[in-house]
This record gives structure tokens, sequence and C-alpha cells, in this order.
């Protein structure tokens, strides 16, 4: 039986149509692995970017704790604290990056506060906490078009509010108050108590720990207080090797 020209001409187009998808699939095939390359090579120039950003900040920030010999190590031991408690609190929220940023960066603000404010020997007066009062509202104001840091705006804009709504800058009140903030304003309140200061020396341990259990639901968070109180108890408190300072056992990795 002879076949019809028809489908002939069918059977001798197929090898050709295969052909051409072999071609067209070995060509999206190549473009796919170049756009892949390409897309590896645009995140590890972002990832770059992002980590110059961090560095930049933090340089701006250890600029600010150099001014006072009082304050030095207080980023690095705050920034530790603040990790062990919020791991009690909620570990997901631990894990984010712009967590650490927010805690290690919160005094960036202060940059822009006169150094006779900042290492005044005394306690400041009326006008100069007014002063002192702006660093949480500069320093967001300073992070904030750094989109990536996300959190950690809110934790420099709010680790001074207090749980009660008296705090500083906004006056928000309970939950109003980012987690992450409240959970920093402890670890931040027990290190500025436990670290010598221009007008007192360092408070003992014990005070400290006393003067954060009574503040839980004024000044903290009582489920915040809680976690640090549990941190305590499981880990103690020793002399950091790093700088001298009291630190959580379970910080000292962080």
């Amino acid at each position: 039986m002879v076949a019809s020209p028809e489908v002939l001409k069918e059977g001798q187009e197929l090898p050709q149509l295969h052909a051409q998808l072999v071609v067209f699939a070995r060509e999206v095939g190549e473009l796919y692995s170049a756009e892949r390359q390409r897309s590896r090579e645009l995140e590890a120039a972002l990832d770059g970017i992002q980590e110059m950003y961090v560095q930049t900040m933090k340089a701006f920030a250890q600029v600010v704790e150099a001014k006072d010999a009082c304050t030095r190590g207080h980023l690095d031991r705050t920034q530790r604290y603040g990790m062990a408690i919020a791991r009690k609190v909620d570990p997901e929220l631990a894990a984010r990056p712009e967590v650490a940023y927010g805690f290690f960066l919160h005094d960036i603000g202060k940059v822009g506060v006169p150094e006779q404010v900042l290492r005044k020997s005394g306690p400041l007066d009326s006008r100069e906490w007014d002063v002192m009062r702006t660093h949480p509202m500069m320093g967001a104001q300073i992070i904030e078009p750094i989109r990536f840091l996300g959190e950690a705006v809110e934790i420099v804009r709010s680790h001074h509010e207090w749980f009660d709504g008296t705090g500083y800058p906004k006056g928000i009140a309970g939950e109003q108050i980012p987690l992450a903030a409240r959970i920093f304003s402890i670890a931040d309140s027990f290190d500025a108590m436990t670290s010598d200061r221009p007008y007192r020396s360092a408070l003992p341990m014990e005070f400290a720990i006393a003067e954060i259990r009574a503040g839980a639901g004024t000044q903290f968070d009582p489920m915040a207080v809680a976690a640090f109180l549990e941190v305590v108890d499981e880990d103690g408190i020793t002399v950091d090797d790093r700088d001298g300072g009291p630190v959580l056992a379970s910080a000292r990795a962080v």
C-alpha cells in the first residue's frame, strides 16, 4: 500500500519537529541556567550590600559607645542578654537577624546627643533629659530607610517605652509595644544597673534582678520578666572574660 502524499509529508515533518523541540528545550535549559546564575550573583551582591549597611550602622553605634568609657561593652552585652531572653519568649523571633541587629543598634540615635550630655558626671537636669530622650526617634530615623532591617527600627524606637504607658518617646503601652522592644528593655535596664555610670558605681546584680522583678507590669512586660528570671535561675550570671562585665551564662556564646 502506497502512503498518501499527506501522510508522507507528515512523516517527513515529525523528525524535523522533534529536532526543533530538542533545540528549543536545550536553549530554554541554557537560559534557565544563565538566569539562575545571574540570580545567585544578584543575591550575593545584595547580601554584600546588606552586610555593608549593617557594618556601617554598627560602626556608628560603636562611635557613640566609645565616647563614654562607662558604656563600653554595653552594646555587646545587651545584645547577648536580649537574645537569651528572646529565645525563652519566642524562639522564632530570636532567629530573625533583624532582631539581633536592633538589639545592637538600639542606641545609635545617641550619635546626635551632645557629648557633654552623654558624659555628664552627675544626674541630668530636665533640659538635658529632654535632649537624651530624643535618641530613640533619632535612631529610628537613621536606620528606617534600610528596609531589610525591618523590626530593628521598632526596637530602636520603642526600647524605652514602659509597659504601663509612661515611657517614651510615644507613651504606648502593653502589646502596642513591639515584643522585641519589650524584651530588650529588660536587657538594657539590667546592664544599665550593673554597669558603672558617670554618676554612680555599678549596682549589685541581686539588686538589679530584684528591680526587674518588681517592675513587672509597670516598666516591664510580665511575660518577658518571667523569661528573664527563668534564664537567671537556670544559668546564673557570671563575669564575662571578654570585657569583665556581668553576663547571663547562656548569653556567653551569642
